[in-house]
């Protein structure tokens, strides 16, 4: 049996995040600071904050011990948010791929999992989710083919396997908006590319994937960088903005934050062509090539 208002798709990342909200909102109704909480639970004010933001794995016992604290006893009222801390300890299936993802990535396979909407602005390459094994093996070995070893291999599973959210049922919904240059960047030499094309068009006859395509006159003015939105459908957990850099990422939901990258989401949209123009470019650059 699931826990009420946890999609069954979430991942261990979502999970922490929806029981550290309710935590929160325990602690905030029994009127305790997260320094008494802290104490209860033989930890810290910080702790509790961690806890509550959902960047730690949860303790049982840690979380029985709060749910008493806050006067949360009946055995129908605790067992569902013990049976979500179990849920949220368990490894995703990215687990296995530890040795290859920095832990700031990790955090960002898990949330994606559990995303019912990604919206994400792309300068340099096209999207994660929409590349195909070549791309993909092409940027992983910095457009060195000699370079490919089993870890570029495995770098190239991993994203394979990411792709697969978009197959489910319950597939989230994909808005990709990216800078025309990409589509020229020969990233894996001219047949990779073009069958990149390909594989754009295929993908966004998709009735929940969207691909728009910002012309050359006006690429650079609506954003500086590259970047993700998550939105989810569990009313628990908020926007998350994902910006990534060369040697770790940001992870905002600060609500101006958020308005912020919204807003800059509305200004690349409006300035991109439409789906179905951006259809029509596709086709057209697939065939010089």
């Amino acid at each position: 049996m699931g826990v009420p208002g946890v999609a069954p798709g979430s991942g261990p990342t979502a999970r922490r995040m929806i029981l550290g909200t309710q935590l929160r909102r325990l602690r905030e109704r029994a009127e305790l600071s997260r320094s008494e909480a802290g104490y209860a639970i033989r930890g810290s004010e910080s702790k509790i904050s961690r806890i509550e933001l959902g960047r730690v794995s949860f303790k049982e016992r840690d979380v029985t011990d709060l749910l008493t604290l806050y006067g949360v006893i009946d055995p129908e009222e605790r067992e569902p948010l013990l049976q979500l801390a179990r849920q949220a300890n368990k490894p995703g299936w990215w687990h296995r791929y530890n040795d290859l993802l920095p832990k700031w990535f990790d955090d960002y396979v898990g949330l994606e999992e559990a995303a019912s909407r990604i919206q994400t602005y792309e300068l340099l390459f096209v999207p994660g989710l929409l590349q195909t094994e070549a791309y993909a093996r092409a940027v992983a070995s910095h457009g060195r083919p000699e370079a490919v070893d089993d870890e570029v291999e495995r770098r190239v599973g991993l994203r394979m396997r990411r792709q697969k959210v978009l197959a489910r049922p319950d597939a989230p919904r994909l808005w990709a908006v990216v800078d025309e240059s990409v589509l020229h960047r020969p990233i894996g030499g001219r047949e990779v590319l073009r069958a990149q094309l390909e594989v754009l068009l295929e993908m966004t006859a998709l009735p929940h994937i969207r691909l728009q395509i910002i012309p050359y006159q006006h690429s650079g003015y609506a954003a500086e960088g590259s970047f993700t939105m998550l939105r989810f459908a569990e009313p628990e957990l908020p926007t998350i903005i994902y910006v990534e850099h060369l040697t770790g990422a940001l992870y905002l939901e600060k609500l101006e934050e958020v308005e912020a990258y919204g807003r800059a989401m509305d200004r690349v949209a409006v300035t991109a062509e439409t789906p179905n123009n951006s259809r029509q470019l596709l086709a057209k650059l697939r065939a010089e090539l």
